[in-house]
């Protein structure tokens, strides 16, 4: 690859068609006039529907791995109602692979919300108690040698397919942004996006970065911290960029915002709940509890402080992961009951 241009590189790599693409941008009115900002958000929760949100972009490159190492089963992890997971086991589905799904609990899951789904899709699914001894990356270890004992062939898509070949589904994201600006006949200053696994912000930033767009690229952590995640999104970028053929990148100039992951990853407050719902009353726009409701409520205080203040028209990445909402729909009622 190395006399190939970005865009060549790009090109050739290879990839599996899943997502509806490109996904809409739309403009977020009364958000708008209310913030004294022009909020856009870039629709990637209308990347598909068993296959919705951000994750679809990363597994059309994580799985094109996986089928041209010749496998044939895909396993991977997250929480019990990792919209990952119940991507991997639908993308699965339709290429008939076998999926097994590791989620972690802390006690025993209700048949709901996306861990219906993962069954419905036919995934193997092996519960890992938190509290346990074994660790996550054992136990994927261990189902994945019981796979190769049994004349299988599996593919380990870590968590959020974010690592240096599922980063790719960001930055080609970000070219398509440039394309959209360029149709919209506008430029966004900032570009803001949650932070749960480091796979969407790190494509954004690099995109950004290889493509010098110049855009400022905004993060908002809806687990661990700034500090964690600076190190995660670093590695990232440089394991893109080592099969890219490019130079490691020594800058990590991320921005990325602590202060709203609330009670910690996946676990929602009343005020959280009373935000999403007034989003939703507002605009006819449903964002989720886990990912883009924290981040968004993230952004729309920090711009009420002045964090944005030098930047105009902003657009927000809408990650999908709406099914999250039906396991908190008890919690979701009450907050509604309480606004």
């Amino acid at each position: 690859m190395e006399n190939l241009t970005l865009r060549e590189k790009l090109d050739r790599l290879n990839r599996i068609r899943l997502a509806n693409l490109p996904t809409p941008i739309c403009k977020l009115n009364n958000v708008s006039r209310e913030l004294g900002k022009n909020i856009w958000v870039k629709r990637d929760d209308f990347t598909g529907v068993e296959m919705s949100g951000n994750k679809v972009r990363k597994l059309e490159f994580s799985i094109a791995a996986a089928l041209e190492d010749g496998c044939d089963v895909l396993i991977t992890a997250g929480g019990i109602q990792s919209n990952h997971a119940r991507a991997t086991a639908a993308a699965a589905a339709r290429l008939g692979l076998k999926s097994h799904l590791v989620l972690s609990i802390t006690d025993a899951p209700k048949t709901e919300g996306n861990y219906l789904l993962d069954q419905m899709f036919g995934a193997e699914i092996t519960l890992l108690d938190e509290n346990g001894n074994v660790t996550l990356p054992e136990k994927i270890e261990e189902v994945a040698e019981a796979y190769r004992k049994n004349g299988h062939k599996p593919y380990v898509i870590p968590v959020g397919a974010s690592n240096g070949v599922g980063n790719f589904g960001y930055l080609n994201a970000m070219r398509e942004i440039a394309e959209q600006e360029e149709s919209l006949g506008l430029s966004f200053d900032a570009i803001v996006c949650a932070v749960g696994s480091g796979g969407t912000y790190s494509g954004l930033y690099l995109g950004n970065r290889l493509f010098g767009l110049g855009r400022r690229v905004a993060g908002f952590t809806v687990s661990n911290n700034k500090d964690y995640f600076a190190n995660v999104c670093g590695k990232i970028v440089n394991d893109t960029l080592a099969l890219l053929g490019e130079e490691a990148d020594e800058e990590r100039s991320f921005e990325i915002i602590d202060g709203y992951k609330g009670l910690g990853y996946a676990i929602s407050k009343a005020d959280e709940l009373q935000f999403i719902a007034g989003v939703a009353a507002k605009e006819g726009i449903v964002l989720d509890p886990v990912y883009t409701g924290k981040a968004f409520y993230g952004l729309y205080n920090e711009v009420k402080k002045g964090t944005f203040d030098s930047c105009e028209n902003i657009l927000f990445i809408h990650t999908g992961g709406q099914y999250g909402l039906f396991p908190k729909q008890d919690q979701m009622a009450e907050a509604l009951a309480e606004n």
